[in-house]
């Protein structure tokens, strides 16, 4: 287990303080032993067992902003919430800093069903957990493997796999521009070897670029304003490594996601440039699969991508509570 992680004892959120439930930071330990750092929260004034959720995402935030967000409503409405930063992010460890992995993540979220199964005041039978953007697609992962995750909300999902190997909107689906892309990564292998550390690739642009993609537009709103801005997170400063999600190029996340049993909500925006993900991973979840009847895809009417962050008016607490209280039983 690391030791002398440096953690934040004050509260620094993008989001206000909730008077309705008590928090505390906690730390645990996936099985490659890297510990892992969340915020738990617990409605106040309760004394059983409660279901649980771990929350995670989005792809290159912490826990202080959009995952805690949702931590905090959903124990405001009676779930005991742990919003959790992924290895090597935020104050959780794991060296080389700022990496990405889709087996290491997925045991992440692993990793935290173990920590709130143990817990006095969860009832390891009611475990549920939500990925947000690229954590979404993971989240999918985890529920292909974990029997004991009985409930799984993707929000604004992405899937890593398919970005990182096809390009956005998979522009660069075709084996030229895969090898060309492995070569420039691969060359960034040896620099990095060479000068014994790791390029950063950049966050979110900024200054922004005025013919920017309204997607970059939408981003940058988010992670580089007052909005959502947090000095831990990898897309409001520096980025991940260049080589940091390199592994997700041939390492496909959602092949058997058409056998998870337990029940799914995807929830995405209809205008949201990534939409085509949760479309397409609901359809292939759905396809030739015997367990289709606890299976939804809510589209979020006239929603863009980072709306689902941190929009209160519409992300859907009410459908999501619904849906966990339904399938948390």
């Amino acid at each position: 287990m690391e030791k002398n992680l440096n953690i934040t004892n004050e509260w620094d959120k993008v989001f206000p303080k909730s008077e309705k439930v008590n928090h505390k930071k906690v730390t645990f330990h996936n099985r490659y032993g890297i510990t892992l750092v969340g915020d738990l929260y617990t409605p106040k004034n309760t004394h059983e067992k409660l279901s649980a959720v771990a929350i995670c995402g989005p792809f290159g935030a912490v826990k202080e902003q959009s995952s805690g967000l949702y931590a905090q409503i959903l124990a405001e409405r009676g779930f005991l919430t742990l919003a959790f930063d992924p290895s090597f992010t935020g104050e959780s460890g794991g060296e080389p800093r700022y990496m990405a992995s889709p087996d290491i993540n997925t045991e992440d979220f692993q990793a935290a069903v173990d920590f709130l199964s143990l817990q006095d005041n969860v009832d390891p039978e009611k475990i549920g957990i939500i990925g947000i953007c690229g954590w979404g697609g993971l989240a999918l992962n985890a529920s292909s493997l974990d029997t004991r995750i009985k409930a799984t909300i993707t929000s604004t999902m992405y899937d890593m796999s398919r970005v990182n190997a096809n390009g956005y909107f998979d522009e660069n689906d075709n084996e030229n521009a895969r090898y060309e892309m492995k070569k420039t990564l691969n060359n960034q292998r040896l620099e990095d070897y060479k000068n014994n550390n790791y390029k950063r690739a950049g966050g979110v642009v900024d200054p922004l670029p005025e013919d920017a993609p309204f997607f970059v537009k939408d981003y940058y709103d988010y992670y580089k304003t007052k909005r959502g801005y947090h000095k831990r997170s990898l897309n409001s400063n520096d980025g991940w490594n260049v080589t940091g999600c390199m592994s997700f190029i041939n390492q496909p996340i959602l092949k058997y996601t058409n056998e998870i049993r337990s029940a799914v909500l995807m929830i995405h925006g209809e205008k949201a440039h990534s939409c085509y993900f949760s479309r397409d991973a609901y359809k292939n979840m759905i396809n030739n699969s015997k367990y289709t009847d606890n299976k939804e895809l809510l589209i979020i009417p006239n929603a863009v991508h980072t709306d689902l962050y941190d929009n209160l008016n519409i992300i859907p607490f009410d459908k999501i509570e619904q849906f966990l209280k339904e399938n948390l039983k």
